[in-house]
């Protein structure tokens, strides 16, 4: 699978968990940590959590993807789940507006919004 490939199939995944206003950032010509990165916000800690969780259940049931690292869980306020070509970035809305991380990556060109 390519990384574009598993971009993609995690965004549906975040999708179907009712993951909100998810983008993904080609980011493999400006950093060596991966190709894409993948941000998505849910709408409380509680969604938050519950997203992050099914993310990595179905990536690892059904598709046998495991993260190399997690962060985040406790709290559930910014989740990050590193598949080493794609990390995502699981957000609260209002910690999302805060950080803005999509803005340090973006250049017009290689921000795509997710549209199932």
């Amino acid at each position: 699978m390519t990384s574009k490939e598993k971009t993609l199939l995690i965004c549906k995944l975040l999708s179907e968990k009712k993951g909100e206003n998810i983008v993904y950032i080609d980011v493999a010509d400006k950093s060596s940590v991966c190709d894409y990165f993948v941000v998505a916000s849910g709408r409380s800690t509680t969604s938050v959590k519950a997203i992050a969780e099914n993310l990595e259940e179905k990536m690892e049931k059904d598709h046998g993807f495991t993260p190399a690292r997690r962060d985040g869980g406790r709290e559930a306020r910014w989740v990050v789940l590193d598949y080493s070509d794609v990390v995502v970035h699981i957000f609260s809305d209002e910690t999302r507006d805060f950080y803005r991380l999509e803005r340090l990556w973006e250049d017009g060109k290689n921000l795509t919004s997710y549209k199932d």
